[in-house]
């Protein structure tokens, strides 16, 4: 009796979660970022195809639906198993499905930043080349993964201390730039469930350095990971289903 007392309330909190993610256009913790009328150039700095749609769908789909002016610039073509050019094509089906105009989308093939877990990256040239993209597309704002990169791997770590070398180094005072918090592995793998802690882990933060970001077409970014072909296998479409991540994304701001 107590299993199917578990069971059924854990059943009632899953689609209470869903509901709330369905319903995320509406929710004050969504409204508090960009919200001012002017539309914001945006710079979102990934590692390789794909971490667009496992990890910053929510955010995609917030800023796309508002109509915000998104650049993608994805630091390599994940070229580690041979299948670079393949992997950028998926990633292009990928972002015409998140409504990502294909000519700001820029995959970089360059021998400094290939992928690898024993690749690492320089960060001042990455810093380099971010600035470069700033200059040439006006950008207003940069999101990016934190410290940690949601999964540990040292190319979403690079992309990081590389966005920080940009910071460091620029006499541009007006870029805002934010990273995605990582959360712990019970949070990561508990789906929809977790909306709730990070709304209240938000909440810990001084008014307008975090903001917690429900996914308003949680489909939509099913049906941009399944563009990965290559990547689309049985634990990935695991990963997707139960991966907070598909549900929410806790932004903090960088240069606060």
């Amino acid at each position: 009796m107590s299993w199917l007392l578990v069971i059924v309330s854990t059943i009632v909190v899953w689609v209470a979660s869903l509901f709330k993610i369905l319903n995320s256009s509406r929710s004050q913790s969504n409204a508090a970022f960009l919200t001012t009328g002017d539309k914001k150039n945006v710079l979102l700095v990934i590692a390789h195809p794909d971490d667009e749609s496992m990890f910053f769908s929510p955010t995609i789909n917030y800023l796309t639906s508002r109509r915000h002016n998104l650049h993608i610039l994805c630091m390599s073509n994940g070229n580690a198993d041979g299948m670079g050019n393949i992997r950028k094509d998926e990633l292009h089906r990928a972002c015409a499905v998140l409504k990502i105009p294909l000519e700001q989308v820029k995959v970089l093939d360059l021998v400094d930043f290939q992928d690898g877990f024993d690749k690492l990256w320089n960060h001042k040239s990455l810093a380099k080349i971010v600035e470069e993209e700033v200059v040439n597309c006006s950008i207003d704002l940069i999101i990016t993964f934190d410290n940690y990169g949601v999964s540990g791997h040292c190319n979403h770590r690079d992309v990081h201390h590389g966005i920080w070398s940009y910071l460091n180094g620029t006499s541009e005072r007006n870029i805002e730039a934010w990273e995605l918090m990582t959360t712990n592995i019970l949070r990561k793998y508990s789906g929809p469930l977790d909306i709730w802690l990070s709304i209240l882990s938000a909440t810990q933060y001084r008014r307008g350095q975090v903001h917690c970001l429900l996914n308003e077409h949680p489909k939509k970014s099913f049906l941009a990971m399944s563009q990965h072909h290559s990547q689309w296998v049985w634990f990935r479409k695991l990963f997707v289903s139960f991966s907070s991540y598909t549900y929410v994304n806790t932004l903090k701001r960088i240069n606060d």
